[in-house]
């Protein structure tokens, strides 16, 4: 016979089951669950991907993927796809990372793993955001000298001085980043738009869906690779999440609400790119190596206005990822060498790094002015080199039973990672035997 307690003011049935939770906090966590579920609370859950998704989609995206739709037509779509998918999986474990660790990610990497290892994942990280910050600032300077004309070198120096001084001044970049989205937005309808009035051949793009690689593509199949499945992003994203405090509760609504969308949505902006770029430029059977060419792929669109849409679209784009890659860059390696900073506060090491790395890809700008959307395309490739490791330490990390508890990786979600970890290791050693072969 079920008994019950009786309190003062209450009914028989108002009164406590003995052995069982009170009425109350069961009824508190019924209502907590459907809080948690309700519209604007899983609105409220959107960041950390969305975030690994747009740092995805800078200049170094928009260029590998005119290339690919110009060059090869519809052929290398199937890339992206798969790129995305594995990306999905390594930003979720990320996530769940975040969630369950008690400290940052390369700080649970030393706890667990050892502190050298934690210390060559920093160093790793740092050495991917050195290759992306070439993207950027090459970029940049196309982006700008083609809108406003000068010098693209002119226009990364001051680009890269400007990034500089945000990063003093936090608050300020949040004002400039609403902005920046707003233009890549911009470009993001344009290129929807765009996929339509150009009316490309959608049964000849599905067929794009089925894998091959034609012999000169592999670079830019490493570079699409290096960009759509970066590893970097993925590994970054467990830092948003433990600054957000998300927790296991939450892990659902962030799964639907902002990693799968997240990482979707600048995959199919990407897909979308190279159809694009396929149906206007690829007719000519060549691929787009300058900026006026890459910013071409508007003009079905909206005639020459259309290279300026692209133009804006194109220096948001690399600005905002200049801007995120040299932070997580600086906070990332100082976190491996103990000298980030607390309570929100940034270090004067992570500054020093991230100022490092905006000064690594002016130089490389600099440099090499000679063919710069093939720069972007080789950097970007170059990212696959550390990503073996980094999807490595993933992978094991989100195995940790002593860590993970009940969101340790399941088979099917080791299985993915797995794929992911062997795709990016083949790309490695493709791309070590390209170089070692000349080509």
């Amino acid at each position: 016979m079920t008994e019950y307690t009786k309190t003062p003011g209450t009914s028989r049935k108002q009164g406590t089951l003995i052995g069982h939770p009170p009425t109350g906090s069961v009824r508190a966590s019924v209502e907590a669950r459907k809080t948690r579920r309700s519209f604007w609370t899983q609105l409220a859950l959107i960041g950390p991907a969305f975030v690994a998704g747009a740092w995805q989609f800078g200049p170094g995206n928009l260029a590998t993927a005119v290339q690919a739709g110009s060059g090869y037509q519809y052929t290398l779509i199937w890339v992206i796809v798969v790129s995305t998918i594995l990306m999905i999986f390594l930003t979720d474990m990320s996530v769940r990372l975040g969630i369950k660790s008690p400290v940052s990610l390369i700080q649970s990497i030393k706890d667990h793993l050892g502190k050298k290892i934690g210390v060559v994942a920093g160093i790793g990280v740092f050495l991917v955001t050195l290759c992306f910050s070439v993207g950027n600032a090459v970029g940049l300077g196309l982006g700008a000298s083609m809108l406003v004309g000068g010098s693209p070198v002119m226009w990364t120096i001051i680009g890269t001085a400007l990034v500089a001084t945000i990063l003093l001044f936090r608050n300020v970049y949040r004002v400039i980043e609403k902005v920046l989205v707003v233009m890549v937005g911009v470009m993001a309808i344009a290129f929807v738009t765009s996929a339509f009035i150009a009316n490309p051949d959608w049964a000849t793009a599905a067929s794009g869906l089925i894998p091959t690689v034609p012999n000169d593509a592999w670079l830019l199949v490493i570079a699409l690779v290096g960009t759509n499945f970066s590893v970097n992003a993925a590994f970054y994203t467990s830092y948003g999440t433990k600054e957000r405090a998300r927790s296991e509760d939450d892990y659902r609504d962030i799964t639907m609400v902002d990693t799968i969308p997240g990482i979707v949505a600048p995959g199919i902006m990407t897909s979308l790119v190279i159809v694009v770029a396929a149906s206007v430029l690829g007719a000519t059977g060549k691929v787009a190596s300058t900026m006026g060419q890459l910013g071409s792929v508007f003009e079905p669109l909206a005639g020459p206005i259309g290279t300026a849409i692209f133009a804006i679209g194109f220096t948001g784009a690399a600005f905002s990822a200049m801007t995120a890659n040299c932070t997580a860059g600086g906070t990332m390696l100082s976190d491996a060498l103990n000298r980030r900073g607390t309570n929100g506060i940034t270090s004067g090491t992570q500054k020093l790094i991230s100022a490092i790395i905006l000064a690594f890809g002016l130089t490389i700008t600099v440099i090499f002015q000679t063919s710069p959307v093939q720069v972007i395309v080789i950097a970007q490739a170059l990212t696959i080199l550390v990503a073996p490791l980094l999807a490595t330490l993933i992978v094991v990390m989100a195995n940790r039973r002593d860590l993970m508890g009940s969101l340790r990786n399941k088979w099917w979600q080791n299985l993915f990672g797995v794929v992911g970890l062997l795709a990016v290791l083949a790309l490695s050693i493709r791309l070590i035997l390209n170089f070692a072969a000349g080509g």
